[in-house]
């Protein structure tokens, strides 16, 4: 037992050191750290009046049709989310419906996560999210690629991704950074064709009802979500979202 703890001790230290090294490394490019000097010191202000710590967790929702992607953060010792900053789309791309093919110019649509953070980007900073994952697969098909390098990022321009402008993308890229440095090890980007209350499921079914069966399983997400404030557990399961 006493061999399990040290081991479960020295694998935590290991992950707060890697945080932290990731953090360090991160600022040593040239974009990032300016972000931090333009950005910080004003975020921090509105994080401790809006009652958020040092160490918070964050999870971002964006709504195609309404061009919003809203950051949502919560502390450590919290359960429940709190909105904390709404930013415009810039550009759009492709229409309501998921991602289907590469080159279909089409925004994904579903449940993701962060995976990549870019300071190099050419479209300034970037977050990369892990499109396709399970449900985008089979949704393509064995004979069709369904593409991927879809990103959150500056600029003003798209081809699938979330443009944000640069201004906007430095905020966002910071929030992120400071949560996986908190530990978060992976942030939520639930992206929705738009705010999927059963009035605007009506409305965008019938301009779209080959879509309507896959939205009727993003609903329960969202659902859950705008009634609690906390990220139920959703697990893809035979090309399906499932919410537990």
């Amino acid at each position: 037992m006493k061999f399990q703890f040290l081991t479960i001790l020295l694998m935590l230290s290991m992950m707060v050191n890697a945080q932290e090294n990731f953090k360090k490394d991160q600022i040593q490019f040239e974009r990032v750290g300016k972000a931090y000097t333009e950005k910080w010191e004003v975020l921090q202000k509105f994080l401790k009046s809006d009652g958020f710590g040092e160490d918070f967790s964050m999870l971002i929702n964006a709504y195609k049709a309404e061009g919003k992607l809203e950051v949502w953060l919560k502390n450590k010792s919290g359960k429940k989310y709190a909105i904390f900053r709404i930013y415009d789309f810039c550009a759009h791309s492709g229409k309501l419906g998921p991602k289907i093919t590469e080159g279909d110019l089409q925004t994904p649509e579903g449940f993701y996560y962060i995976n990549i953070f870019n300071p190099l980007s050419s479209y300034y900073l970037s977050l990369g999210i892990n499109y396709p994952n399970e449900v985008d697969v089979a949704r393509t098909g064995k004979d069709r690629k369904p593409g991927g390098d879809i990103y959150i990022h500056g600029d003003c321009v798209t081809v699938g991704c979330i443009p944000l402008t640069d201004e906007k993308i430095k905020e966002v890229y910071l929030l992120a950074l400071e949560a996986k440095n908190a530990g978060q090890e992976e942030i939520p980007v639930n992206i929705y064709p738009f705010r999927m209350n059963d009035g605007n499921m009506k409305k965008y079914g019938v301009q779209f009802p080959t879509q309507i069966a896959f939205w009727k399983t993003l609903q329960p997400g969202y659902v859950a979500f705008e009634k609690n404030s906390i990220l139920p557990t959703i697990v893809q399961e035979n090309g399906k979202y499932l919410i537990k």
